[in-house]
């Protein structure tokens, strides 16, 4: 996240700001009544709306207007500038929208605004009488919430083995784990404010079995929830080696919020923690760990962290920088077994560790579906509507894989906006609104004070563009296969990334276009 306290509240816009201090496209933060605002120029109109996004509080006029949004510099949500409506993830509150009036060459921001609440509706077709949600992370979450804004009456059920949810996952393995944030931090939204959304919480009771043919959701207490439509959002889980010693108490995964406040609790009794992956998840625990002045290590068989990911020189940039903060790499080996006292590693050496935690990634949770007949390939498989195999039955989040705009394969992308993003896309599509789903990737790794940010997706690339000359403390680099851009990765270029972002969306909706159309997709170059 990025530092806003030296932010200053800006010119009081109740007194009045001159029309042409903002020119067409331009903005500027002030305050009414001691909130923040921002204050938009877009076209023939003015807005004003809150200046925080309501994810982490970033400031919004650093950020970037697309039509009639604002885009969150930190991690890419989406706001209408009209409204407030929060309209993509990894937001899912709503700004406050205030009243604009213009009078002798000035624009003035007269106080709160209220809009009509009830939005137009997405289909046609009828909405289906039941919904239910099986998984309440980021996108089971996100479509239970869209379902209610978008106007859906019907009656809505999420269900959920964990009896935290619905929390801020990506906050576990960073601010939370380092002991920098606290738990009144991790609530997506409160069960009470679900409750008052007619969401019915079903929490701490696994699904069991699918039923298509009855359209029946069984779970472990033997109770049946009836649905018209589904959305499976069951996620991942987190890969277990076949070591010995892999069953110590001393040896943690990390995917909940019970795994982090265990790694919390042994982390209080532990001076040295072995680190078993040197991926996102397992840099950014190293990360959180030594804030806790733990000893750190890091064991992987890679040459170098996130190279087949991020590229060399970017993977190296990152292992320095945790080497800076104390972090011991082994890298081209792998574990071989755990210990009473220490990691024992494949070249003969071993590593003394109080604490040992295996970050080597996850894999799909697709059991409740393919018990139900549901495709899978590496995943479930979803059409462009995110829509499976069976009818009535949908999946978003990290247990999808839908058809790559680029290659038309499936492809899947296990990041927390990204499933946010598809969680909002198939709850419209659910309610019959049939609009593919198009989103560009987008992710960010935060590793001490440096965030990463990450756009496009690459499993691949031809060639790798490392843009030079900028300022210390920034770096960017573009992933292409042929001609084409596919990825940007970033550092302390917020505005960069979602330019980035932007030509992603509009590259690949020309593709689109020229397949249906029948012409050969032209390759792009930024």
């Amino acid at each position: 996240m990025g530092d806003i306290s030296d932010s200053r509240p800006g010119p009081d816009l109740r007194q009045g700001i001159p029309e042409d201090r903002i020119p067409d496209g331009g903005m500027i933060e002030g305050q009414v009544d001691g909130e923040p605002v921002l204050l938009i120029h877009r076209g023939a109109r003015f807005y004003a709306i809150g200046a925080r996004c309501t994810h982490y509080g970033a400031p919004l006029v650093g950020g970037l207007l697309v039509g009639e949004g604002i885009r969150c510099p930190w991690h890419h949500a989406c706001f209408d500038i009209r409204t407030g409506r929060a309209s993509r993830g990894p937001a899912l509150r709503d700004l406050s929208c205030y009243q604009v009036e213009r009078r002798l060459d000035l624009v003035w921001v007269s106080g709160p605004a209220v809009h009509d609440a009830v939005p137009a509706p997405v289909s046609d077709r009828p909405a289906p009488g039941r919904i239910v949600i099986v998984g309440a992370g980021a996108a089971g979450t996100a479509a239970a919430l869209t379902l209610r804004q978008e106007g859906y009456g019907g009656r809505l059920t999420l269900i959920d083995e964990d009896t935290a949810s619905p929390y801020d996952r990506p906050v576990i393995s960073k601010d939370f784990l380092a002991g920098t944030a606290s738990e009144e931090w991790l609530p997506l939204r409160s069960h009470q404010e679900l409750k008052e959304k007619d969401i019915r919480l079903v929490l701490g009771v696994p699904a069991l079995r699918v039923d298509p043919a009855e359209r029946t959701v069984r779970i472990a207490d033997g109770r049946a929830f009836p649905y018209d439509a589904l959305l499976l959002a069951t996620g991942a889980e987190p890969i277990r080696l076949a070591l010995p010693g892999m069953e110590h108490p001393r040896v943690e995964t990390l995917r909940s919020l019970a795994d982090s406040q265990r790694l919390i609790d042994k982390a209080a009794h532990a001076k040295t923690v072995v680190v078993l992956g040197a991926g996102f998840l397992g840099l950014e625990v190293a990360a959180s760990l030594r804030h806790r002045g733990l000893e750190v290590h890091v064991v992987a068989p890679d040459q170098r962290p996130l190279e087949k990911v991020l590229g060399r020189e970017l993977g190296t940039r990152l292992q320095r920088l945790h080497e800076e903060h104390g972090v011991a790499f082994h890298l081209g080996h792998t574990a071989v077994a755990i210990g009473d006292t220490s990691v024992q590693l494949d070249d003969g050496s071993a590593i003394g560790a109080d604490l040992v935690l295996v970050a080597v990634g996850a894999r799909p949770r697709t059991g409740l579906a393919g018990r139900a007949g549901v495709i899978l390939a590496r995943g479930i498989q979803v059409d462009q509507f995110l829509e499976t195999s069976v009818r009535g039955i949908f999946a978003a989040g990290d247990v999808a894989r839908w058809p790559d705009p680029l290659t038309g394969l499936p492809v899947g992308v296990e990041h927390w906006a990204f499933a946010m993003r598809q969680g909002q896309a198939a709850a419209r599509n659910m309610m019959g609104a049939r609009e593919p789903f198009q989103a560009v990737p987008f992710f960010w790794s935060q590793h001490y004070d440096v965030q990463v940010s990450y756009v496009g997706h690459a499993e691949q690339w031809e060639r790798l563009e490392i843009v030079p000359g900028l300022p210390p403390g920034e770096w960017e680099q573009r992933y292409l296969v042929g001609n084409t851009l596919v990825a940007v990765a970033t550092i302390g270029r917020d505005v960069r990334s979602l330019e980035a972002e932007l030509q992603l969306e509009r590259d690949q909706a020309a593709r689109t276009s020229e397949r249906r159309s029948g012409s050969r997709p032209s390759a792009t170059l930024a």
